[in-house]
């Protein structure tokens, strides 16, 4: 007997019929060159990684920072996702990324994202500390695997 209160489990997500699937881990590379690397997606949504910018206005060096986020599954393949860098290796700023995974009819992967990065204020309304984008990441292809996430700055 189902009761009307009863939770619906879950339809099986329809991965082996679909053509393609975007898949979250691997390389990707933004348009301004920055790169990350995200690990397996583990069976919760949830995911970490390493990203490397290619922009900053941090005095010191840029270094790789660790991101840690979590997946929406999607049953079309292109699920939603958001993530988190901590730049505390190098800046007193925060970013947050949100975006969705697509796969054109050619099979290529992209994430659209939007993101704030906050930076530490000198008082609690200071605004300008925040800054809001836009970035598309390509997946970089399995043939440039040899190539890290890490650079030797700014591309």
């Amino acid at each position: 007997l189902i009761h009307a209160w009863a939770p619906i489990p879950p339809a099986p997500l329809l991965s082996m019929s679909l053509p393609f699937q975007c898949i979250l881990t691997g390389l990707w590379r933004n348009e301004l060159g920055s790169k990350m690397r995200i690990q397996e997606v583990k069976g919760d949504g949830t995911f970490s990684g390493e990203y490397n910018t290619a922009v900053s206005l941090a005095r010191r060096p840029i270094q790789s920072a660790s991101l840690n986020g979590s997946q929406h599954f999607d049953e079309a393949g292109q699920p939603t996702f958001g993530f988190t860098v901590n730049w505390k290796s190098f800046s007193d700023s925060t970013t947050v990324f949100t975006g969705q995974c697509f796969v054109d009819e050619n099979g290529k992967e992209i994430l659209e994202t939007m993101w704030l990065l906050r930076e530490k204020a000198k008082a609690p309304h200071g605004w300008e500390a925040t800054r809001v984008g836009t970035n598309v990441f390509t997946r970089i292809k399995r043939q440039n695997v040899d190539e890290s996430v890490r650079s030797d700055g700014p591309q």
